[in-house]
C-alpha cells in the first residue's frame, strides 16, 4: 500500500505539479463472494484521471461501468486492487474517513435527478453544504443560488423541484453536484432519461464546468456522438478496459 501510495506521488510530482485525481491498479470487483453464484464484474481494471480530464466511459449494459463508477466514486470497495482519489489511497480508510474524502472530493449525476421535490431548487442544491456544515448560513445559499444561476434556472430558483421539467431537473443535478467545488464529477448516463435538445444542454454545462474549474469527468454514456465530444473514451467489456 505504502508504495502504491509514493509512487503515485513520484508521478505526479513531475515537473512540481500534483494532477492526478483517479488512479486504479488492478481493480477487481466481485459480488457474492465465496458462494456458488459468485460473479466477478470487473477484472483488473488499471486507469489513470488526470485533472481537468474529461474522460467517457462506454460499453454494453452488464460490462461494469456503473460498478466501476460507483468504486471510483467510493460508494462500493474493490475485492482487489488499489484504489488513490486526489492523492489519498483508499484502500485502509474506515466508512468515516471515505465519507468525508467523497463528500469534500466528488459529485455525483445520475440518468435520474434524485432531487428532494418537496424542496426548492435552491435548497436542493444547498443540500451537499448542509451535510458538510451541520446548518444553513448566507454563503451557502449565496453559493446555491450563483451555482442556479449557472446553470440558466435563476428564474426558477425557488420553485420546488417537483414542478420542474425534466431537462431543469437535471440541472438542478447537476449544480447540486458542484456545491462543493468537487475535483472529481461522476455522471452516470446522465442525458439517458431527456430529449435530444435537454441532453444536450446538460451535456455542454458538464463541459462548461470542466473547461472554466479544472474539474475531472468520467461520463458514462451510450451516445457515441456525446462520447466523441469529450477529451478521451475508454472502453468497458466484460469487466476489462479495451480502449
Amino acid at each position: 500500500m505504502a508504495e502504491f501510495t509514493i509512487a503515485l506521488r513520484v508521478a505526479e510530482a513531475a515537473g512540481g505539479t500534483v494532477d492526478t485525481v483517479v488512479a486504479l491498479r488492478g481493480v477487481r470487483k466481485s459480488f457474492n463472494v465465496g458462494t456458488p453464484i459468485e460473479t466477478e464484474v470487473l477484472r483488473g481494471i488499471d486507469l489513470t484521471l488526470r485533472k481537468g480530464e474529461f474522460c467517457a466511459v462506454m460499453g454494453p449494459s452488464g460490462s461494469g461501468k456503473s460498478t466501476l463508477l460507483n468504486i471510483v466514486g467510493l460508494l462500493d470497495r474493490p475485492t482487489a486492487g488499489r484504489l488513490a482519489v486526489c492523492g489519498e489511497e483508499t484502500t485502509a480508510l474506515d466508512e468515516r474517513a471515505l465519507t468525508r474524502l467523497r463528500g469534500h472530493n466528488i459529485g455525483f449525476v445520475f440518468q435520474y435527478h434524485h432531487l428532494l421535490t418537496a424542496f426548492t431548487a435552491l435548497e436542493n442544491v444547498m443540500m451537499p453544504m448542509l451535510g458538510a456544515a451541520g446548518f444553513p448560513n448566507d454563503a451557502m445559499r449565496q453559493r446555491a443560488a450563483g451555482l442556479i444561476d449557472s446553470v440558466g434556472l435563476a428564474p426558477w430558483r425557488d420553485n420546488l423541484a417537483g414542478n420542474m421539467s425534466g431537462g431543469q431537473q437535471q440541472r438542478v443535478a447537476v449544480a447540486r453536484a458542484l456545491a462543493m467545488n468537487p475535483a472529481l464529477l461522476l455522471a452516470d448516463e446522465p442525458t439517458g432519461n431527456l430529449d435530444t435538445k435537454s441532453a444536450d444542454g446538460v451535456f455542454e454545462l458538464l463541459r462548461r464546468f470542466n473547461r472554466e474549474h479544472g474539474t475531472s469527468v468520467l461520463f458514462v454514456a451510450h451516445n457515441a456522438a456525446l462520447a466523441a465530444r469529450c477529451d478521451k473514451t475508454i472502453k468497458v467489456v466484460d469487466g476489462e478496459l479495451t480502449g
